[in-house]
């Protein structure tokens, strides 16, 4: 290796995720991350060293460099892990080209069109419907036939890093009274990852299930914010909208699918059989380990949850593959999430509904202070990587804090 990388970093050899970054001095560019550094593929691109027009390179979004292809995004990869071994490289030749990360600014990877958020965690769904609905049967009748989602709003998802006001709307606290209209009081946070499509379809046109990977590039940390008493009063009859439309945040380094072939591993067994648009083969889950914390104003972090990504019962392939089997176009850049991310113990549960199930059990922070949902100046870190074998693909963080409303 031609630089050294720490011991644990996210962003070994193994992964190169792309990003776009600024410095003081470079306007927004792609770039890889590796290390604590980030390679300037932009000025990289200045040596000649790539067979595409490069001018994609030095864009505010990834979106045009996605849309090149697989075959030429997966070289950029391949390539720059062959350079970083080898001592006569152009890397080595140019240490210019190693921006630290901790003097860039990430930007938003991508131009986003379109996003959908899906709700497939056996175990949240189950959860929502036992403090919802009737505890014996709490998932609703069509949940193990299809991946349930809806579309929710593009303009207010943002990268890592960018603080979000409290939202205000209604709420109803007494079923006896009128609404009342102010901040939420059950702010709360939602553990997803995000798969991103790398390839366009046209209207009319369905995605199948066995090809469904060759459309996503790859992934990031999703963190779906949800205003819970105001999503309880205006979900019913079409689903949540002021309750998730204030903001969403994601990871800024995309993962790519490649980086995390090491980590595949099969799905839950599906019973009832699915149909057969939806039959997956192959190992399409993904042991990507995952956690969350808050970090109180002026105080220490505390790690309150430990999930992971296999416990998804819908992959990406059948999301994706449902997503379009009614010929729904998709696009470069559009953003799909998995929906909260809960495992089978109190621990795992991916949102502070569950942990706190709905209030009842605080949980406790290191300044002795408690929490039942995410209060004014909490700062919330989502990490998540995979590991195995001594390799080790990760996603770095992606986090908020949280300034009073309005």
């Amino acid at each position: 290796m031609i630089i050294g990388i720490p011991e644990n970093s996210d962003f070994s050899i193994h992964n190169i995720p792309f990003g776009i970054f600024e410095t003081s001095n470079k306007s927004p560019r792609a770039g890889v991350a590796i290390g604590e550094y980030i390679i300037d593929l932009a000025e990289l691109s200045d040596y000649g060293v790539f067979d595409f027009e490069t001018s994609v390179l030095k864009k505010e979004t990834l979106n045009d460099f996605i849309s090149l292809g697989k075959a030429i995004t997966s070289k950029v990869r391949i390539d720059i892990q062959s350079w970083l071994q080898d001592t006569s490289s152009v890397l080595a030749k140019h240490s210019e080209l190693f921006i630290r990360q901790s003097s860039a600014k990430m930007r938003i990877p991508i131009r986003i069109g379109d996003y959908t958020d899906f709700y497939s965690s056996e175990e949240h769904a189950t959860n929502i419907g036992k403090m919802f609905r009737d505890p014996k049967n709490a998932l609703l009748p069509n949940w193990k036939h299809i991946p349930v989602g809806y579309h929710g709003r593009a303009s207010s998802i943002v990268v890592s890093g960018t603080p979000i006001h409290r939202p205000i709307g209604q709420t109803k606290p007494k079923e006896d009274q009128p609404p009342v209209y102010g901040p939420t009081k059950r702010l709360d946070f939602e553990l997803e990852v995000g798969f991103i499509t790398g390839k366009n379809t046209m209207l009319g046109q369905s995605v199948p299930i066995d090809l469904a990977e060759e459309y996503i590039f790859g992934l990031v940390l999703l963190n779906d914010w949800s205003a819970r008493d105001i999503q309880k009063w205006e979900y019913v009859p079409l689903g949540p909208f002021l309750a998730k439309n204030f903001a969403s945040h994601i990871s800024p380094w995309i993962v790519t699918l490649e980086a995390l072939n090491a980590f595949r591993i099969p799905g839950p067994d599906q019973t009832p059989d699915v149909l057969p648009y939806l039959k997956s083969i192959g190992e399409k889950n993904y042991d990507i380990q995952l956690e969350v914390s808050i970090t109180p104003e002026g105080s220490e972090e505390e790690n309150i949850c430990h999930s992971n990504y296999k416990y998804m019962y819908w992959n990406m392939a059948q999301q994706l593959a449902h997503h379009t089997v009614n010929g729904c176009n998709i696009n470069v850049g559009d953003l799909y999430g998995s929906g909260t991310i809960s495992g089978k113990d109190e621990s795992s549960y991916g949102s502070m509904l569950e942990l706190t199930w709905m209030g009842t059990k605080p949980i406790q922070m290191k300044d002795r202070s408690t929490r039942t949902f995410i209060k004014d100046g909490d700062t919330v870190t989502m990490r998540g990587y995979g590991e195995k074998n001594g390799l080790r693909v990760g996603f770095g963080e992606v986090s908020a804090k949280v300034l009073a409303s309005k």
